[in-house]
């Protein structure tokens, strides 16, 4: 059944997420290890109570349903408006975490939504670049104003790193086996911060947003077994087919232009016969 705006957001302030996460959690998580190969580490870093802001870089839609699976809290995140508008999927989405954001705009109700899980001692997940970044290998300059929500309701921010998601659906509808992983760094307090834009960038900017280009550096640097081994017979096959081209040409023997065949001189009969 379709939500309209101001009934997603009453029922995410309200509720928070439904009995559909825990079913989509003990779903997804086995698919997610076998099939993307998914791999978490720093757990330990996001806080077991409280409200906590996690903060990662922005690749895919699906960056919030991996870090969901990473943590054993529910997660609480944006979604552009145009998925629960008139969709009937928007009472699933809502129930999976998710609540409405207008996207180029200020959006005062998704900040509200946001500010009441935090008042809840909710897990709230914001992406400091705003909107995705697709490019694999580079992230985007952060915005501040997760570290203003953050100094505003006096909750920690874990930055959070991850990779992998950028090309789940390479292969057009069928998802891609692509190892994802997801990275923590230790939590990082507000608590002594004035609610200033100069406060909340400096935030954003020097202390959250180097340990996620940290963690997501590092994480690029590690694949996976897998992907290091395909990437080695990659590597290697093209050294041989290089070297079996250079053989080739070396073995090769120029071959001379084949001459035209000389025309026959045509027998005079009549001499014949005067022999």
């Amino acid at each position: 059944m379709a939500l309209t705006n101001e009934e997603a957001h009453a029922l995410s302030r309200k509720r928070g997420t439904s009995w559909v996460y825990e079913t989509a959690r003990f779903v997804l998580t086995p698919i997610a290890a076998v099939w993307y190969r998914f791999k978490v580490t720093g757990r330990e870093y996001v806080p077991p109570e409280g409200p906590v802001i996690i903060a990662p870089n922005h690749k895919s839609f699906y960056d919030s349903f991996f870090i969901g699976l990473a943590t054993t809290r529910h997660l609480h995140f944006m979604a552009k408006t145009e998925l629960f508008e008139g969709k009937k999927t928007a009472r699933l989405l809502s129930g999976l975490g998710a609540f409405p954001v207008r996207r180029g705009t200020a959006d005062p109700a998704a900040l509200e939504t946001a500010r009441l899980h935090l008042e809840k001692g909710r897990v709230l997940a914001m992406f400091p670049e705003g909107t995705r970044h697709r490019d694999p290998a580079t992230l985007k300059e952060p915005r501040r104003g997760v570290g203003r929500l953050a100094i505003e309701a006096g909750a920690p921010i874990v930055p959070c790193a991850i990779t992998g998601t950028d090309k789940l659906f390479a292969w057009g509808w069928f998802p891609k086996p692509m190892k994802v992983q997801v990275s923590f760094a230790p939590a990082i307090s507000p608590a002594e911060l004035e609610a200033t834009p100069e406060a909340a960038q400096d935030l954003i900017e020097n202390q959250v947003w180097p340990e996620v280009e940290r963690e997501f550096t590092r994480l690029r640097a590690n694949p996976g077994l897998i992907a290091a081994i395909l990437a080695a017979l990659g590597a290697a096959g093209g050294g041989v087919a290089y070297q079996q081209s250079q053989q080739k040409k070396k073995r090769r023997i120029p071959v001379p232009p084949v001459p035209k065949k000389l025309k026959r001189k045509k027998k005079n009969p009549i001499k014949n016969l005067r022999r």
